[in-house]
């Protein structure tokens, strides 16, 4: 039934009362938009309009009493937040203490939606006025990469200058399966449409044009509302990366090569061409600096659903997915380039591919290029079939032979991109067939470089069960570090290999054996770039890096013997450690110097082009140290490495592994990239994309094009203008630094693991039982799963630990210390005059050092989030009501004093005052995630006390939306 036969009578009616106001605000948006001082009015409406839609479907689906109930808790909630109404706050707590469990599950289903459609609302509002700017013709936007290679022209830099740069760049955003992902797919395709509806309202429309509209976006929110929100079973790793590979089909495939030929006209429409290039001379094609990682099917740390299966169905899906773009877009070519050469000539070459076709119709005798193009399907589709198994959706006219590899594929397209240059059709040469040229540049056939991680635990044991069953060494793991490595280098320069195909070997050992050889047959079929990289998490000894370079031997990819001498010796797969406690990082240095320094370490770099990657953790070393102490410890690392690396020559790259919240290394990308540490980026940049924040995104293709854009923007200021805003006084900052990390450090493990009774503070007043028990996403919450007596703040995964807090709206992880640290530092100066040139430095600090000032922006984000009274509704879920005031109390006077002492620094009391847009935002959203936490307590309450309510589906199920809205409502909480 389509969404025009769901609307009854009265729906009829109540949509054409309102048809009116929505024409008089549609005709005249975009003035508005450019002209008004209320820049948020339309923001607002369409907010208002799709909240208006989502009551009507409430209306019909549940009934007019639970549209009310829902109708009158949101003005209650309203009233509350924006009008500090205490007496609605008493009548929002007994409203919803009263509701029964079908009652709850509809309320919490209502906010959560809400939560979701306005965060369509808000990301169609940005495009908005993105594009009102644009033909206001405003100056361009800090994070463009107009403004970016205006900067760079300032600086002198030419066009040749940053091509050659780019050259040898990399920039790579990976996608990482995420525990804490609250969207299903269904859900996310829903949410897609609705977008494109909402956008679609911004061009002009006759009144059925606009009524047609509005009943397709109701219909969309209705299926939203009959759809499962969350998942009856635990997601597989099959579904995390189908989740993952619909933002190629929705942004990556069409974005990233648009972005590439926008940067190239740019660069020589922006800049001056330098005296290396001679006028009009064409300019070289930008080498693919731009490209896309994935862990989902490689990454095993943690979660035993990884194998070898699960990594050749990644590699299959991909290519499936980037072949399946290419046969669209080829016939696409096919039905418009019709040339005829009764017109026009063509090259040599494309009629060589015409006459070699299986296309003989003689219809097509004279259009060379319709018969050449049906040559590149037919090798297309033999290509498709032999690396996935599957057809083409539309079968080729006759059979080719598949193609070798995606150069071969390339070559054909610019053979075609050539002759319609050379024949007077440059003005097709360069749109759809550019841009699929340089989609191949960047995809290839494997669509995304797929990671390998485990954990350095793992890796030991299996080589400790194959040095046994060889009998070089029983008992591998109890020996001493120099003799791990004396063993494991004798071992790398033996030309025989430890495994024999007559031993059977544990579970373990054969699955971490199985996936090498996987990988190595995948490589073959796919092409080298599929898998490049294998991450060592937990990385903490010089053996935990040389144990993966001997299973690589053993899966066949380390080819020669290695050691001093060895001139041929290389490797597969960079072997790259993950360094993610506070301990870790001091220690990545010593450990990486060791690596390089290996005797025959040097031809490994050689064939990797002289680079080597680095990854820095940022969730666990906040949980490990706290917020403040994680950021100086990661930036103290990165100098090091860097200093490391250039005494050696070689190239450094950095591999982010950021997270969503700020606790995690989130917050906006642009200013992160621009805070890092001088030298740091240099070109070479890895970054993680996780969760929630994937959608936020790269959902919407607009604004995933900003967010890449932003990407390289921020990647090519840091690296060609590092010392724009260097501070003069750097050395003195870092050493102020470094005195406020030591006293946020005590002060944050005071609280989280030397406060007797924290740990089961934590289980209580959080939802990380039942996060664990969600079927968020295939990894479990913990990497040791333990019983409640034994669990342990220090065996629970990062991700959900910041995740936690975030729904008890304390966020915890992105502030806690930074108060007590300033007062500190600030009282050890002594007299008051002391203390006042101490706040002046971290004023001055936070006005010229970009690392600092981040930091400060963040942490405001994050306490403008926080929610003091909504957390004590919290707190009481904790059963020990000395251990409650105990922690709480401390938790509160933190907040408090780390507010304050923001605020001495700043000199702006109130949150986020240079952001006002984003302040309103989430004021706004408070009135709609109050309801839902309140919610969540009461739940909870009901579902730990042991009675009926325990073993209800409803009032879990209702725990999980919960969860689910919060997350929508906060954005970036995972």
């Amino acid at each position: 039934m389509g969404p025009e036969a769901c609307v009854n009578g009265s729906m009829r009616a109540r949509l054409d009362a309102a048809q009116a106001h929505e024409n008089n605000r549609e005709t005249d948006s975009m003035k508005r938009s450019t002209g008004s001082s209320d820049k948020d009015l339309p923001l607002r409406e369409d907010i208002r309009f799709l909240g208006r839609l989502l009551g009507d479907v409430l209306r019909e689906q549940e009934g007019e009493a639970a549209f009310e109930t829902v109708e009158t808790i949101r003005q209650t909630a309203v009233r509350f937040r924006r009008e500090d109404d205490r007496k609605a706050a008493t009548e929002l707590d007994r409203l919803l203490k009263k509701l029964n469990r079908d009652q709850t599950t509809s309320v919490v289903r209502a906010f959560s939606y809400f939560s979701h459609l306005a965060n369509i609302a808000e990301d169609q509002h940005h495009n908005r006025r993105r594009r009102a700017h644009a033909l206001a013709g405003s100056p361009p936007q800090a994070g463009s990469l107009t403004r970016a290679l205006q900067a760079l022209g300032e600086a002198g830099l030419s066009s040749g200058d940053v091509r050659e740069f780019l050259s040898t760049a990399l920039i790579m955003p990976v996608l990482t399966a995420h525990p804490t992902e609250v969207q299903r797919k269904s859900i996310l395709d829903a949410e897609r449409e609705i977008a494109r509806l909402l956008a679609a309202r911004e061009q002009p429309m006759t009144a059925r044009e606009r009524e047609r509209n509005t009943l397709h976006l109701r219909g969309c929110v209705t299926t939203l509302w009959q759809t499962r929100m969350i998942r009856e079973n635990r997601l597989a790793v099959a579904d995390e990366i189908e989740n993952a590979l619909s933002y190629y089909d929705a942004t990556f495939l069409k974005e990233i090569p648009a972005l590439y030929l926008d940067l190239d006209e740019d660069l020589d429409t922006l800049l001056p061409a330098g005296r290396s290039r001679k006028k009009n001379a064409p300019a070289k094609t930008l080498a693919p600096f731009f490209q896309m990682g994935s862990w989902i099917g490689g990454d095993r740390d943690g979660n035993p659903n990884v194998t070898a299966d699960t990594f050749l169905y990644a590699s299959r899906q991909q290519s499936t997915v980037v072949l399946s773009y290419y046969l669209e877009e080829v016939h696409a070519m096919g039905a418009e380039l019709s040339m005829s050469t009764l017109l026009v000539d063509a090259s040599e070459e494309l009629l060589a591919m015409a006459a070699a076709s299986p296309d003989t119709s003689e219809h097509r005798s004279d259009e060379p290029y319709r018969r050449a193009l049906t040559g590149v399907y037919a090798r297309l589709a033999a290509t498709c079939r032999a690396l996935t198994g599957r057809d083409a959706t539309r079968h080729p006219v006759g059979e080719a032979p598949p193609y070798a590899d995606a150069a071969a594929f390339a070559a054909d397209i610019r053979v075609i991109m050539a002759s319609l240059e050379r024949h007077h059709a440059a003005a097709l040469a360069h749109t759809r067939v550019a841009a699929l040229a340089r989609a191949i540049d960047v995809f290839g056939f494997h669509l995304a470089s797929l990671d390998l991680r485990q954990s350095s635990d793992i890796h030991e044991a299996v080589i400790s069960e194959l040095l046994a069953t060889a009998g070089v060494e029983a008992n591998y793991a109890a020996l001493p570090e120099a003799d791990k490595l004396a063993l494991l280098l004798r071992e790398l320069a033996q030309p025989r290999l430890l495994t024999s195909p007559f031993i059977t070997y544990s579970a373990q050992t054969t699955s971490e054996l199985s996936i090498l050889r996987t990988v190595r047959e995948a490589r073959k079929r796919h092409g080298a770039a599929l898998a490049r990289n294998y991450i060592i998490s937990h990385t903490e000894t010089l053996s935990d890096l040389v144990e993966v370079m001997l299973l690589l031997k053993e899966g066949g990819m380390l080819h020669g013997c290695f050691g001093a001498g060895q001139r041929d010796t290389s490797m597969d797969l960079m072997v790259i450690p993950l360094f993610e406690t506070i301990e870790d990082l001091r220690n990545a240095p010593v450990i990486m110097q060791s690596l390089l320094d290996l005797p025959g370490f040097d031809a490994i770099i050689r064939h990797q082009g002289g680079e080597q990657e680095v990854m820095l953790g940022y969730s666990d070393s906040n949980k490990d140290g706290g917020f403040l102490t994680s950021n100086w410890e990661l930036y103290k690392a990165e100098l090091a490495l860097v200093e490391c690396f250039t005494q050696r020559k070689i190239k450094l790259r950095m591999f982010h592994g950021r997270g969503g919240t700020v606790g995690r290394g989130g917050g906006p990308t642009y200013q992160a990239i621009l805070s890092q540490p001088p030298g740091t980026v240099n070109g070479q940049l890895r970054l993680t994309e996780q969760g929630e924040i994937i959608s936020s995104k790269f959902a919407n293709r607009d604004i995933g094009r900003r967010n890449l854009e932003t990407v390289i923007a921020a990647t090519l200021e840091a690296s060609l203008l590092p010392t724009r805003n260097a501070p003069q006084d750097l050395g003195k900052f870092e050493t102020v630094m470094q005195a406020l990390s030591d006293h946020a450090f005590a002060a944050y493990r005071n609280l989280v693991y030397e406060t007797p009774g924290f740990k089961d503070y934590f289980f209580a007043t959080t939802p990380i039982t039942e996060i664990a028990d969600l079927n968020l996403g295939s990894r479990p919450a913990s990497r040791k799963l333990v019983d409640k007596e034994k669990r342990r703040i220090e065996d629970l995964r990062a991700i959900p630990w910041g995740f936690s807090w975030g729904q008890c709206r304390l966020l915890l992880p992105g502030w806690y210390g930074f108060g007590t640290a300033v007062q500190q530092w600030l009282k050890e100066a002594g007299g008051e005059k002391m203390q006042q040139a101490r706040v002046r430095t971290l004023r001055t600090m936070y006005k010229q050092w970009p690392f600092f000032a981040n930091l400060l922006s963040n942490m405001d984000m994050v306490l403008s989030k926080t929610d003091l009274a909504v957390a004590s509704r919290y707190a009481e879920l904790c059963e020990d009501k000395a251990l409650r005031k105990r922690v709480f109390t401390r938790m509160s006077a933190e907040w408090q004093l780390t507010s304050d002492m923001l605020a001495l620094i700043t000199g702006r009391s109130e949150r986020l005052a240079d952001n006002p847009l984003l302040a309103r935002s989430i004021q706004n959203r408070f009135a709609y995630l109050d309801p839902l936490n309140h919610l969540q307590v009461e739940l909870l309450k009901r579902f730990r006390a042991g009675g009926p309510d325990s073993s209800d589906d409803r009032v879990r199920r209702a725990i999980h939306l919960s969860i689910n809205g919060i997350a929508a409502g906060l954005r970036n909480s995972g």
